[in-house]
């Protein structure tokens, strides 16, 4: 069989910039409809980091366009982040369908900057016949950069040095590029990061979010699509282990509020690391929309991994039991003292001090926001004296929890600021040893009132996953999570860096009489 063919072709702007694609065509005579991708990582990348070369979408009957961003691989121009998007999206849209290959019907793809660039047009762009983004979000603060009001550290400052290395790539700062380079193998990246980023690509997206985190601004943007685009045939595809995944449940609620009928599957899947058969579902859905006689593939709404039985299942929702915690003080120097007991009229009114030493912070392991994504055993971490556990009784029949955990606890602290790092288990029944984690979530606390009591609501990484008859749940608490978030100083006049001498000693004290963990629906709508 011949090899697909591909060209590159240039987009002309209205202001001049030149933008370059590389198309790959499918065998036979078109036209054909396209799919298009529009990323800021080199058109001859194409995002095979996650998805299929371009030459097997062409295989099945594809016209592929694969678009560098203003600025970025072989286009021209400066490349400003998201607020560029809307105008040069429109028009490289009329473009496409221009194309003498292209049968008029386009469809979108691609995942986090390549899923934003799907859903950002100016107004009266005609929308695309359906779109496929994926592990993406609108919000620069609450989907891109910011948990509980934490900076993601190890993913933001990573994703900034490999956007500041590929700008000293473009300007020929090669000196620049190594430094960058041996800063993330080496790992140095956690403790100066943000330094090189501010050296080398001051104007860029990571190291504005990162000032604005420690400011505390209100001047966040969040992006709006089209309710015209949102109307249309919508795939959204997230990951439980993806730092995303709020910006996708999102989407799909814009989507069902501007009257469409969006679909939404979540996988397991961390950001880079995805489930079998996810390309061959993308295929599905745009033969199903892009081609005649296609109609036979039904999409469920809401399709969901189950994180223990490994299994597709639909969405489910339905009453779920609440805990409250119970200790007599000790829950942070034993694993085995605290306890979590469906919620009763019983009140303790005893508290769990937690010790917060920045010298040896907690780490975060596994989940969505760390340097190890994924499934994890936090048996270890738990049996630190400085993580406070809850355990329940084995559950006496199956339970299934799908939507999103949410912990209230009242709290005092001896310093103006500090953080919250909450996970969430399944302790396997009848297995020693094991503890594994299924979510995380963060609060930060800044300029809080020292010593006065006061209630937080910690937002966990929703799930969806059956405890077996015999099985414990588990909540663990700590004062960090380091790298996935910087580590909290205890005084506002430092920012939330990695571990400095002006870290402070930090005293928790978790109060149990109003403590509750519940879970939410996972679409409110």
């Amino acid at each position: 069989m011949d090899y697909i063919r591909y060209r590159d072709e240039d987009l002309r702007l209205r202001d001049g910039t030149l933008l370059k694609s590389r198309i790959w065509m499918p065998h036979g005579e078109g036209p054909w409809p396209v799919l298009l991708m529009r990323q800021p990582y080199r058109r001859e990348i194409a995002s095979t980091v996650t998805y299929a070369h371009p030459s097997w979408w062409a295989s099945n009957g594809y016209l592929v366009v694969i678009q560098d961003v203003r600025g970025q691989g072989g286009s021209e121009g400066e490349f400003s982040g998201f607020r560029q998007e809307a105008s040069d999206t429109s028009q490289t849209h009329k473009w496409v369908r221009s194309l003498p290959e292209c049968n008029g019907l386009v469809g979108t793809f691609g995942f986090s900057y390549q899923g934003f660039t799907q859903l950002i047009a100016e107004e009266g762009t005609p929308p695309p016949d359906c779109m496929i983004p994926a592990m993406t979000g609108l919000s620069e603060n609450e989907h891109w950069c910011c948990e509980g009001g934490a900076y993601w550290w190890h993913l933001g400052i990573g994703w900034g040095l490999q956007l500041a290395a590929q700008k000293a790539q473009r300007e020929k700062n090669w000196a620049a590029w190594y430094e960058i380079r041996e800063s993330l193998e080496s790992k140095k990246y956690l403790l100066n990061g943000h330094k090189l980023l501010k050296s080398n690509d001051p104007g860029g997206m990571a190291y504005k979010w990162l000032t604005l985190s420690q400011n505390k601004s209100l001047h966040w943007v969040s992006f709006a699509p089209l309710d015209s685009w949102l109307k249309k045939p919508l795939l959204l595809m997230g990951g439980w282990w993806d730092p995303h995944l709020k910006g996708i449940l999102d989407i799909f609620e814009k989507s069902k509020n501007a009257g469409g009928n969006p679909k939404l599957l979540i996988g397991p899947a961390t950001h880079l690391q995805w489930w079998e058969n996810a390309q061959r579902t993308q295929l599905e859905f745009f033969n199903v929309h892009l081609k005649q006689n296609s109609k036979k593939y039904l999409f469920p709404q809401i399709n969901l991994w189950n994180l223990t039985t490994k299994s597709w299942e639909f969405s489910e929702r339905k009453d779920t039991p609440t805990w409250t915690l119970h200790s007599e003080g000790l829950a942070s120097i034993s694993h085995i003292e605290g306890s979590l007991i469906p919620s009763s009229d019983l009140k303790v009114n005893s508290e769990v001090n937690l010790v917060h030493d920045p010298w040896r912070p907690v780490p975060a392991i596994g989940g969505h926001l760390s340097d190890t994504p994924g499934e994890a055993n936090r048996f270890n971490l738990d049996i630190r004296p400085d993580v406070a556990v809850f355990t329940s009784t084995p559950i006496s029949k199956d339970l299934r929890l799908e939507g999103i955990p949410i912990l209230t606890l009242e709290t005092r602290c001896d310093r103006e600021s500090f953080d919250i790092f909450v996970a969430l288990s399944i302790i396997p029944n009848e297995l020693e040893n094991i503890v594994t984690q299924i979510s995380t979530g963060v609060l930060r606390i800044a300029k809080c009132d020292q010593d006065n009591k006061s209630t937080r609501k910690i937002r966990l990484q929703p799930i969806l996953a059956t405890f077996k008859e015999g099985d414990c749940l588990r909540i663990s608490i700590s004062g960090s999570g380091w790298p996935a978030i910087g580590i909290n100083p205890g005084q506002s006049e430092y920012p939330c860096e990695g571990p400095s001498p002006h870290c402070l000693v930090t005293t928790i004290s978790i109060l149990l009489s109003n403590s509750k963990l519940e879970i939410e629906s996972l679409i409110s709508s």
